[in-house]
């Protein structure tokens, strides 16, 4: 399947062909170009990077320059059938607010996150002191973009606050292999999880 990253290939197995998804903080516009070109989709993008931007228009694709925080306001109520949010949801201002403006937006939200709940991330931090540097997390505590530290049960927590059903739950490796584990292990074992959302 395309030369996909690991995480965005579980993604695609999810969204239906010919269906209009909005791929939010979608970078230099990989998964988007596979579900339009591969997958028949009618797919939008919104980047905050001018560089990302120009990227995905080079690849012949609809993106605008914005931000999850601020931008997704302007669209309106079930506009598309998919809404993904990729790695993005710990590097948002207002994580909570943009979670439900996903499934406003969207009949459905995928969101993956790195999980920060994972046992070398906690060892890491345990035995030596630091903020961890993992497959997963790559970046050190000064250039990484991420705000808010969030694992596994941390989402569930809000997810269940929101009263958001979860129709599909994938924790998986960093290479992107499944785990089939429920969530307490999953928070323990998973390097990223993906979770299907609706209302």
């Amino acid at each position: 399947m395309h030369n996909l990253r690991p995480d965005l290939k579980l993604i695609a197995e999810l969204i239906e062909p010919g269906s209009r998804v909005l791929d939010v903080g979608c970078g230099d516009g990989e998964l988007l170009d596979y579900l339009v070109h591969k997958q028949g989709v009618d797919g939008r993008g919104i980047e905050i990077s001018q560089a990302g931007v120009n990227e995905c228009v080079a690849k012949g694709l609809f993106v605008i320059q914005g931000d999850a925080d601020n931008d997704l306001k302007e669209y309106p109520d079930q506009s598309f059938d998919y809404v993904v949010l990729s790695k993005t949801l710990q590097a948002v201002y207002r994580p909570q607010l943009v979670l439900r403006e996903l499934l406003r937006i969207g009949k459905r939200a995928v969101v993956t996150i790195p999980n920060f709940g994972q046992w070398k991330v906690r060892m890491s931090l345990v035995g030596r002191g630091r903020m961890p540097v993992t497959k997963a997390l790559d970046k050190t505590w000064y250039n990484t973009d991420n705000i808010h530290f969030c694992t596994i049960l941390d989402l569930f927590d809000l997810i269940e606050e929101e009263g958001i059903r979860v129709r599909e739950f994938v924790p998986h490796k960093a290479d992107g292999t499944p785990l089939k584990y429920g969530r307490t292990r999953a928070n323990w074992a998973a390097d990223q999880a993906l979770f299907l959302l609706e209302k």
